[in-house]
C-alpha cells in the first residue's frame, strides 16, 4: 500500500505537469481543427530555451520557465503561419502530417545546435521531503505549482477577458464568430501562440524533474497526446483530467510493467477511448 500511494502522489504531480502541453495541444485543436503534432519539438524548444537563460545566463528556474514560453509560442506561431497553414488548405490529414515532419526538422536544429548530450538545469541540490512516509522532492513541488498556475491563468484568460472569449467563440462555431466580425485568423495565430508556449512550458517543466535532449519532446509526445484524447479533444477541462489519469495510470503501470514499458499506458488509453468513447471523458469542445 506504501507502494501505491508513493505511485499515486508521483501520478498526480506528472499528470499536472503533463496536463500543461495537453491543454495546448488541445487549445490549437479546438481552434483550428487539427492535430498538431509540432507540439513535440515546441516542448524541446522551451526545454532548451530555458536551459539557456538558467544556465547561461543565471535567471532563476521560474523566470526561465517564462522564457521557455515565450520563445516556444513565437516559433510554434511563425512556423504555424508559414509551413502548416498554407497545407491546411490540402486537408487537415496532410496539415498534420506535415506537423510531424515540421517535428523532425525542428528537433534535428537542436541536435544540430546543442548536440546530443543530456543537460541538466542548474538548480540548488535538496533533500526529498517525507511526509507520512512519502517522499516528495521540492522541485516536483515547484514544478506542481508552476503548471497549476499556468493552467488557472489559461482558465481565467478564456473565461474573463475579450480575447479569451473570442478564442471560445471561434472554437465553437468559426462561422458565426465571422459574422460578429470576430477575426478567426488572428484567433488562430494567438490559439498557436499560446498552446506552442504550454507546450514550451511543459517541456521545460519536465526537464527539471530529469534532464533534456532533442528527444525530450518525442518522448513525452504520445502521453501528451493520450491525455488529450482521452479528456476529449477540443476540451480544456478534459485535458486537464485525462493528464491526471494518464499520468497516475502510468505510475502505477511500474507495479507490473519495466520502466521502459509504461509508455504503452498511452496507446492503451487512446486505443480504449477511441473504441469505447470516442468523444473523450468531457466530450468535445467543452469549456
Amino acid at each position: 500500500m506504501h507502494d501505491v500511494a508513493q505511485l499515486v502522489v508521483n501520478g498526480v504531480i506528472a499528470g499536472t505537469i503533463l496536463a500543461v502541453p495537453a491543454i495546448g495541444i488541445t487549445a490549437i485543436y479546438a481552434v483550428l481543427r487539427f492535430p498538431n503534432f509540432a507540439v513535440a519539438s515546441m516542448a524541446t524548444i522551451g526545454a532548451f530555451a530555458g536551459y539557456v537563460a538558467n544556465v547561461r545566463f543565471g535567471l532563476p528556474a521560474l523566470a526561465a520557465t517564462a522564457v521557455a514560453f515565450l520563445v516556444a509560442g513565437i516559433v510554434g506561431a511563425v512556423s504555424d503561419e508559414y509551413v502548416l497553414k498554407p497545407i491546411r488548405a490540402s486537408g487537415l490529414l496532410a496539415a498534420a502530417i506535415a506537423s510531424v515532419a515540421l517535428t523532425i526538422a525542428l528537433e534535428n536544429v537542436i541536435r544540430f545546435i546543442f548536440g546530443n548530450d543530456l543537460r541538466g538545469y542548474d538548480l540548488p541540490l535538496q533533500r526529498d521531503w517525507r511526509i507520512l512516509d512519502i517522499r516528495i522532492g521540492p522541485q516536483q513541488v515547484e514544478n506542481f505549482a508552476v503548471a497549476v498556475l499556468a493552467m488557472a491563468a489559461v482558465f481565467l484568460f478564456l473565461a474573463f477577458t475579450r480575447t479569451g472569449k473570442a478564442m471560445r467563440a471561434v472554437a465553437d462555431n468559426p462561422m458565426l464568430a465571422d459574422i460578429k466580425g470576430i477575426n478567426a485568423d488572428k484567433v488562430g495565430r494567438l490559439a498557436s501562440f499560446v498552446g506552442m508556449g504550454l507546450a514550451g512550458t511543459g517541456g521545460m517543466l519536465l526537464g527539471l524533474d530529469s534532464a533534456i535532449d532533442p528527444l525530450t519532446g518525442f518522448r513525452a509526445v504520445l502521453s501528451v497526446f493520450a491525455a488529450a484524447v482521452v479528456g476529449g479533444l477540443g476540451s480544456i477541462p478534459g485535458a486537464v483530467l485525462g493528464a491526471l489519469t494518464i499520468g497516475v495510470a502510468e505510475e502505477l503501470s511500474l507495479l507490473v510493467l519495466e520502466p521502459s514499458y509504461r509508455s504503452a499506458v498511452g496507446f492503451l488509453a487512446i486505443v480504449l477511448v477511441l473504441t469505447l468513447r470516442p468523444r473523450g471523458l468531457l466530450g468535445e469542445r467543452v469549456y
